[in-house]
């Protein structure tokens, strides 16, 4: 089955977003969704493939436009960071050096990452991109567990049906798009968002951020500093893992409309890391935790010869960066409040966190809920 983003609720049944359940984290407020598409501009669309035979399949793609259809020929700053490098994300190097993105980005799992990243380079000759050449970002981390992977299910179509279904507005979390099979912190994990609101100046800038959460020892998990993961044990809650250890990865993707240079993007970029601290992720050996930030503060028309661009004062940056960290955090666990128990390939289950414990947890720590 495929499922566009919206065609499916945003939330599972039983499942709510972290704020729903009346946990807080943070001092800094949200934006109107509470997502990385509160980012003027910027759209999310998944395509998610469920299915048992001929394999059993549990994964997708997701899809994030910057800044609309027009990013073909106005492109926007970016910059990247890698916290621990067991992981891909495409076309870093011309990040890098040219510091710009010029399509949208693409979320998958680990033996897609090619073939989704040649899809955005077939949208873009459907869709008569004016570029010759395109060198876009497509990122992953690996579904194997639950999914059959080394079937290659993930197709063209998908990849495409992902990037036509974006749209703004509240988008799914959990069990969707590239995040379908996914772990986090020994539950089930996925894709998830959040924002937060600052101001810089006198003038409100947002920043959101997109997670797709595949990482994570039970034992280091933690809510606003409560050690969630140590009280919901795995004699509670089973894990999907027989050894304990961090594993898996995590791809986190920032917006904001501040208007950055690409060397800001790169420095927001970083703060990731602290919202993944956060919650308990340490970018462990075998992690490929890489984060992407950019900005749609400028646009720089492909054909113009110079282009004027605005940048926030370095004192600025602080706010940005606690923004940055707290969408992070807060996405993670939106993933992990959102996402269903799924159960995979061979048997194998993975357990969602049960929202009632969590709750519990919480308020015997004094954090509502």
């Amino acid at each position: 089955m495929q499922h566009a983003p919206l065609a499916v609720p945003l939330a599972a049944p039983g499942r709510a977003r972290l704020r729903d359940l009346g946990i807080v984290t943070g001092r800094l407020p949200p934006g109107r969704w509470n997502a990385i598409t509160d980012v003027a501009g910027v759209k999310v669309g998944y395509a998610t493939m469920i299915h048992d035979t001929p394999s059993v399949v549990r994964t997708g793609v997701t899809a994030i436009w910057p800044a609309g259809e027009d990013i073909w020929s106005n492109w926007v700053f970016a910059g990247a960071h890698s916290f621990n490098g067991n992981g891909e994300m495409t076309g870093l190097a011309w990040i890098a050096e040219q510091g710009l993105i010029s399509a949208p980005i693409c979320i998958t799992n680990t033996y897609s990452v090619g073939l989704v990243r040649d899809a955005i380079c077939a949208l873009a000759v459907r869709d008569n991109a004016p570029q010759p050449w395109h060198l876009p970002v497509a990122a992953e981390t690996y579904d194997g567990w639950l999914s059959d992977s080394a079937s290659f299910p993930v197709t063209v179509e998908l990849a495409l049906a992902a990037m036509d279904s974006a749209a703004s507005g509240p988008i799914a979390e959990g069990n969707v798009g590239g995040g379908t099979g996914m772990n986090c912190h020994e539950f089930k994990g996925g894709s998830g968002t959040a924002s937060r609101v600052v101001s810089v100046d006198g003038v409100a800038y947002t920043v959101g951020a997109l997670v797709q959460a595949n990482y994570g020892e039970r034992a280091l998990l933690r809510v606003d500093g409560v050690p969630v993961g140590r009280e919901i044990g795995t004699d509670a809650v089973p894990s999907y893992r027989a050894d304990p250890g961090e594993a898996g990865s995590i791809i986190v993707v920032l917006a904001t409309d501040a208007p950055l240079l690409p060397i800001q993007c790169q420095r927001l970029a970083r703060r990731a890391t602290t919202g993944l601290a956060w919650v308990g992720g340490i970018g462990g050996n075998g992690s490929g935790d890489i984060f992407l930030a950019f900005s749609t503060g400028n646009r720089i028309a492909a054909e113009a010869g110079v282009s004027d661009v605005r940048m926030i004062a370095p004192p600025g940056m602080t706010a940005l960066f606690e923004a940055a960290a707290e969408a992070t955090e807060e996405a993670i666990l939106n993933a992990m409040t959102g996402a269903e128990t799924m159960i995979g390939q061979r048997g194998r289950i993975s357990h969602a966190l049960p929202l009632d414990r969590l709750q519990e947890v919480m308020r015997k720590h004094g954090r509502g809920g």
